[in-house]
């Protein structure tokens, strides 16, 4: 019988692979990482000492969901994995280093105060300058920006060109220390958790985004195709990666609704999102930004990284 994930027991190497034997059944996520059988409430989670077998896809980790997690825990515990990276604040960097782990992206001004507001581009631009210097600094290529929020008096004409302009100031210096800007689309329609959605973000719409940054004009002015986001608010997720291949510079993933695990309880078939982008040639990372409602929360990471090692 298929071993499937309690909060309360711990899954035996022997439970684990009795899951994987399940292969033939067809109700697998992946070879690697067998779902529940028919029926069965809970998913099969691999073993503590399940580590990566692909490796196709390079996974990441972001720090922020794992909490009140420590950070230590969290990095040893994806290192364990064999995950190449994570997206942790600065000050973990050199346990990533003494690791041998990358930094996949890093943050800069924040979603909320962003470019659409004239006021804000010093702020922005400050930001975004420091975290170009620290990105590079430490072998990493990818900075998030973001649009910012809706503001009353700023038409939807105005907010572009203002984002615009602040962006078009900071690319040059990205393309000198080869750093790109990534553009993360968020979802406006949640509204039942401050990081489950973001209601009045100008950049909603992943079509918009992709001609912000086409305006832009830079190899350097990337998109940040966060499944979770671009599912909720345009969907048709394979179809728009091929589309915006180019224009891709990291992904973020997470399970619909409710950014939870990426488990049978959602609606995205990982696994095929996984293979997709990796016939478009992606060679960057995808970053697990989902938040755990499992009691065990790397249990819970465990899965999601085994269900996308396709």
């Amino acid at each position: 019988m298929q071993t499937t994930f309690r909060p309360q027991g711990r899954l035996s190497r022997r439970g684990f692979l009795a899951g994987a034997a399940a292969v033939s059944t067809g109700t697998i996520l992946s070879a690697a990482c067998p779902a529940a059988e028919p029926g069965a409430p809970e998913p099969t989670v691999p073993p503590e000492d399940y580590r990566i077998a692909n490796g196709r896809i390079k996974q990441s980790a972001m720090g922020w969901c794992f909490n009140p997690l420590p950070t230590e825990r969290l990095i040893e515990a994806c290192h364990r994995m064999g995950m190449p990276a994570m997206e942790i604040g600065s000050a973990h960097y050199p346990k990533l280093r003494e690791l041998g782990m990358a930094v996949a992206a890093m943050g800069s001004h924040g979603f909320r105060t962003g470019p659409l507001n004239r006021d804000n581009h010093a702020f922005c631009i400050e930001k975004l300058r420091a975290s170009i210097d620290l990105a590079a600094a430490n072998d990493c290529h990818s900075v998030l920006t973001f649009t910012g929020m809706r503001e009353k008096g700023i038409s939807d004409e105005q907010a572009v060109r203002n984002c615009l302009d602040c962006w078009k100031q900071v690319i040059g210096y990205a393309e000198q220390k080869e750093v790109s800007l990534c553009l993360e689309h968020l979802n406006s329609r949640d509204d039942t958790h401050p990081m489950k959605g973001h209601p009045g973000y100008f950049g909603d719409d992943v079509d918009f985004c992709i001609d912000l940054i086409k305006q832009v004009d830079s190899p350097r002015m990337k998109l940040l195709f966060d499944v979770y986001h671009v599912q909720i608010m345009n969907g048709d997720l394979i179809r728009r990666i091929r589309q915006y291949k180019d224009y891709i510079g990291h992904y973020h993933a997470a399970g619909v609704p409710g950014r939870g695990e990426l488990d049978d309880t959602q609606e995205i078939n990982y696994p095929a999102v996984m293979r997709a982008i990796l016939a478009t040639g992606y060679t960057g990372y995808v970053s697990q930004e989902f938040i755990p409602t499992w009691p065990d929360k790397l249990a819970a990471l465990r899965h999601a990284v085994c269900v996308c090692d396709v």
